[in-house]
C-alpha cells in the first residue's frame, strides 16, 4: 500500500478507548528524539496520566542533532536543555520526572541492531515491567528519519520479550513521504480520542522551545517545527498502528 493511501486509512481508524490498547494496564511511549513522545502520545500519555495508569518514557536519542553549528549550545549544553524541555512538556502531560529514561545514544546515529540496540531494547522492557504496560507504542518504522526507524527497530527486538504486552505505532514525519512509497499492508490499530487533553499537549509541544522558536539563535541551520507540521498534531485523535508480534 501507497503511504499516502495508508495515513488516508489510518484517519479513519476505529476510535477507541485508552484501554483498547493498554487494556487496563500501564503504557510505554518509546520516542526516538526529545519531542517525538508529545507530538505523537502527548494525549495517549496525558489520558493515562489522568487515569491514574503507570507509565513510563523512554527517550532514545540526545538530540543533539537538531543545531550542529551552535556555539552557544555545544552539545552537552544542548542534551541538557533538551532533556530539560522534555521533562517541563511530560509535566504538562501529568508525568514525573522518574518515569522518564534518556538512553542518550547518538542522534542521527541510533542503531537498529547490535549490541547497543539490544541494550536498548533491555531499557524498553524494563520500562514494561515497571509499568506492567499493556502496550509500548514506538515510532512508525516508514517515518523517513534513520532514528524513528531505529527506535521501531529496538522495540522489535523487544518484542518477543513483550508477552501479552502489544505494541503499536504512531507516524510523526510520515506525513512528510513523497506520494507513492509503498509502505506494506493497511493500517490496523485504532485512534484514540484525546480531545480533552488538546490544550495539555500543545503545552507540552511548546515547552520544546529549542525546536519550536529562534531559542538557539546562532545556527541558521538548525532545526524547527513548522507551524503547520505542528498544527496537524493537535487535533482530536492519536493515531496508532498495530505491530503485529509474527512480524518481528
Amino acid at each position: 500500500m501507497h503511504a499516502d493511501a495508508f495515513l488516508a486509512a489510518a484517519e479513519t481508524l476505529p476510535v477507541a478507548d485508552l484501554d483498547a490498547l493498554t487494556e487496563g494496564r500501564g503504557l510505554v511511549v518509546v520516542a526516538p528524539h526529545p519531542d517525538d513522545e508529545s507530538l505523537g502520545c502527548g494525549g495517549l500519555i496525558a489520558e493515562a496520566c489522568a487515569r491514574g495508569r503507570a507509565v513510563r518514557l523512554v527517550i532514545v536519542s540526545d538530540g543533539c542533532g537538531s543545531h550542529t553549528h551552535s556555539a552557544l549550545y555545544p552539545p552537552l549544553r544542548l542534551r541538557a536543555l533538551r532533556e530539560e524541555e522534555t521533562l517541563e512538556a511530560v509535566a504538562a502531560l501529568g508525568l514525573a520526572p522518574a518515569d522518564v529514561t534518556f538512553l542518550r545514544l547518538p542522534d542521527a546515529g541510533v542503531p537498529s541492531a547490535g549490541p547497543v540496540a539490544q541494550a536498548a531494547a533491555e531499557a524498553v522492557l524494563a520500562a514494561v515491567r515497571e509499568s506492567d504496560a499493556g502496550a509500548v507504542c514506538v515510532t512508525w518504522a516508514h517515518d523517513p528519519h534513520c532514528d524513528h526507524q531505529a527506535a521501531a527497530a529496538i522495540v522489535r527486538l523487544a518484542q518477543p520479550q513483550l508477552g501479552a504486552t502489544k505494541a503499536f505505532a504512531y507516524p510523526v514525519w510520515g506525513w512528510t513521504l513523497p506520494q507513492g512509497t509503498e509502505v506494506g499492508p493497511p493500517p490496523v490499530g485504532y485512534r484514540v480520542d484525546v480531545g480533552a487533553h488538546v490544550a495539555a499537549k500543545a503545552r507540552a509541544v511548546a515547552a520544546h522551545r529549542s525546536q519550536t522558536t529562534d531559542l538557539i539563535s546562532d545556527d541558521p541551520t538548525g532545526f524547527r517545527l513548522a507551524p503547520e507540521m505542528i498544527a496537524r498534531f493537535l487535533g482530536p485523535y492519536e493515531i496508532f498502528v498495530a505491530m503485529p508480534a509474527d512480524a518481528a
